[in-house]
């Protein structure tokens, strides 16, 4: 005797988020740009041991995905800011929720 569950696919636009969350270090990024980083060397201070090549993949992937905005600063020497869109802001509860449960 089997049991068949029925089920509904899960929606693209969920996978799409989830694809861009499950990558490594993409949580504790988005987590430390609501604790305020927003250049690569706060980053790398915030998040100890990625390798640089990794956050700059991860910081465009999440640039991509709308949730960071990368902005050049004119200054001399240029410097690059990363900040929170309207999206990535969007992600806060989400990553205190986390944050609560991985505490607990």
């Amino acid at each position: 005797m089997s049991r068949c569950k029925r089920f509904e696919p899960v929606p693209e636009d969920v996978r799409r988020a989830a694809d861009v969350l499950e990558r490594r270090y993409a949580v504790s990024i988005l987590f430390a740009s609501h604790q305020g980083c927003t250049r690569f060397t706060e980053f790398r201070r915030a998040l100890g041991t990625i390798p640089p090549a990794t956050l700059v993949q991860r910081l465009g992937e999440l640039e991509r995905a709308g949730v960071l905005r990368r902005i050049v600063r004119d200054t001399r020497p240029p410097h690059v800011e990363y900040v929170l869109t309207r999206e990535g802001l969007e992600l806060k509860e989400l990553l205190d929720a986390l944050a609560v449960w991985a505490r607990a």
